[in-house]
């Protein structure tokens, strides 16, 4: 079905093209009751002003901003993470009438294509950037596009954009403390992406806070955030002759991957093996036993995101800002190691 435009207003209204301009508008030039008169007709014929236009005019909005998200397509579909994330951003969005623009890409390059393409295009006002890579090169790409962006990570390598960042060192410390007071000394964590600057601050804590602990005996193996990968690579651990007796995972979704591994290769949880997963949702109430875990208010991040965002694109001086540190709650799948 064709759009209605301008022309299709004044052909019903009777009037110019100038007259529904001004009306739309809001500019002198034409009388209230006619204004009044435009306004109806427009809506009832569904009109609504086009991106571009918006971009155009003297304002040069466009009422939408855009998220890319450069992981595995099936992940995301599964993953309440991002479905939490958006939910906030877009709560937020809505809220201030702007719309969100969500591209899913394949790789980082195509990633940085889509930027430069939405910016030479003025197809959003703005961008929240996620997965804050080391030696991240879409940080100075984006301080060059004339494209206001807000990076979710941080503080470390965000250059000059302004950024919501989480206490990753706490959340994990409590986390290892946890698992060594209920008499674990050999503790594996299967983390995400490497290259993820949030994964290696992850990685770093958890170091050392074993070593604060004295254990030993812990490694990290990394994933990619998916069920498979997290199924694979508890199967290599629990297959080892001294095998781990805590697991912490860097997602819901892997963790409770691995619990069904756990229950396949006969290893009772949690009283030959702990699980603590990352980021809690309510995949770690359905399971059997429930899952412990760290917990973070995604949402609230996504809605604190979106308005540092809206700031910027409004013109407005946005610092960074920390985000609420994660708390483990524990729940049925941790425990004391069985004699």
């Amino acid at each position: 079905m064709r759009r209605p435009t301008i022309v299709d207003i004044a052909r019903v209204a009777g009037v110019s093209k100038g007259a529904v301009s001004y009306a739309l508008n809001g500019k002198p030039g034409v009388s209230d009751r006619t204004r009044q008169r435009i306004l109806d007709i427009a809506r009832d014929l569904g009109w609504a002003p086009s991106g571009p236009a918006r971009a155009l005019s003297p304002g040069g909005r466009v009422g939408a901003v855009g998220l890319v998200v450069d992981r595995p397509a099936p992940a995301l579909g599964v993953e309440p993470f991002f479905m939490q994330l958006v939910s906030g951003i877009e709560t937020e969005l809505t809220a201030a009438g702007v719309d969100l623009l969500l591209h899913v890409t394949e790789d980082q390059a195509e990633e940085l294509a889509a930027y430069r393409r939405w910016a030479a295009e003025r197809r959003v006002d703005g961008v929240i950037m996620v997965d804050l890579r080391t030696d991240d090169p879409r940080v100075a790409a984006l301080e060059e596009l004339p494209l206001p962006a807000v990076v979710l990570g941080g503080p470390e390598g965000v250059g000059g954009l302004p950024c919501l960042h989480s206490d990753e060192t706490a959340a994990m410390r409590e986390v290892v403390r946890y698992l060594a007071a209920l008499g674990h000394r050999r503790i594996a964590r299967i983390a995400g992406p490497e290259g993820f600057r949030h994964t290696r601050d992850r990685t770093r804590a958890f170091r050392e806070a074993a070593g604060e602990a004295g254990l030993a005996e812990t490694r990290t193996v990394y994933a990619d955030y998916t069920g498979e990968a997290a199924t694979r690579a508890t199967r290599r651990l629990l297959a080892l002759a001294e095998r781990p007796t805590a697991l912490v995972y860097d997602n819901d979704l892997m963790a409770v991957a691995g619990l069904g591994v756990a229950r396949e290769m006969g290893v009772d949880v949690p009283s030959r093996l702990s699980i603590v997963a990352w980021d809690d949702s309510v995949l770690c109430g359905l399971v059997r036993p429930s899952l412990t875990a760290v917990v973070r208010d995604t949402v609230a991040c996504g809605r604190e995101a979106a308005r540092m965002l809206l700031g910027r694109v409004e013109g407005e001086a946005v610092a960074s800002r920390q985000a609420p540190p994660g708390e483990l709650h524990p729940r049925a799948s941790t425990g004391p190691l069985a004699p």
